[in-house]
């Protein structure tokens, strides 16, 4: 983590109007067990075989820990949005208030045991910028859901102005009104008509009353802003019920 910014993130972050800098964060360098495993690999791979010897020698030389260009990478967030520097060394601003994300979190075990997880955050902008941002940066449990939560909060209260007026909002293939949800597969069911929405191993699920299988189940991986989404459901259950 870093507190000054380089003179053209700042310039950017002020045409952007993204506001005070709050934090940076710097890519995850491999610690030095890590590194040696990658030597040894690479010169076995060399002396062995030649060509996964390159393989591993290709990832080797994409890490921070051997690549300039990889260490210069930063990640920076501002009160309104963030600021992604790519590996060519081009930055990409976000706003929170116009920003749509599709996260994917995945558990990797072997033979029970879990032994990583990988976070895939991709940016969409409205004039079509496209940024992936992985766990090659540091802390991606802290930084993902921070995402999402700015999201959230910047978005939520103008969405649910749009649907007291009678809007419709989608999100993937789900989509959700003052009245109820609806799926091209299932149809619409009315808000009193769910019992329980949850998520399971990745997979939100919506459970009809009455019914012991799921009315409707997607992929969180396929549903943009996730967390803003599931709170516009949890509001408008919660207003529903109180009628």
């Amino acid at each position: 983590m870093e507190d000054r910014i380089p003179d053209d993130v700042a310039a950017l972050a002020a045409a952007e109007g993204l506001g005070r800098h709050r934090l940076t964060i710097l890519p995850k360098r491999h610690g030095f067990l890590m590194t040696c495993n990658f030597v040894f690999m690479i010169l076995v791979g060399l002396a062995c075989f030649v060509l996964p010897g390159l393989w591993f020698l290709r990832q080797a030389l994409r890490t921070p820990n051997f690549s300039r260009r990889a260490a210069a990478r930063r990640l920076h967030f501002f009160e309104a949005g963030l600021i992604e520097i790519d590996h060519a060394g081009v930055p990409a601003a976000f706003r929170w208030d116009s920003l749509t994300v599709l996260q994917e979190i995945t558990e990797s075990y072997v033979n029970g045991i879990h032994v990583a997880t990988g976070y895939r955050y991709t940016l969409h902008k409205q004039d079509g910028t496209v940024r992936k941002i992985l766990n090659f940066y540091a802390e991606p449990e802290r930084w993902g859901p921070f995402i999402q939560q700015e999201v959230a909060g910047f978005q939520l209260p103008g969405m649910l102005r749009m649907l007291a007026e009678g809007g419709t909002l989608t999100f993937g293939e789900i989509s959700v009104n003052r009245t109820g949800v609806a799926t091209p597969r299932r149809g619409a069911v009315t808000w009193r008509e769910i019992e329980d929405v949850r998520v399971n191993n990745g997979v939100l699920v919506l459970k009809k009353a009455g019914k012991s299988l799921s009315w409707s189940s997607r992929k969180v991986k396929d549903i943009p802003n996730f967390l803003l989404f599931l709170s516009l459901v949890d509001e408008l259950r919660r207003t529903t019920a109180a009628r």
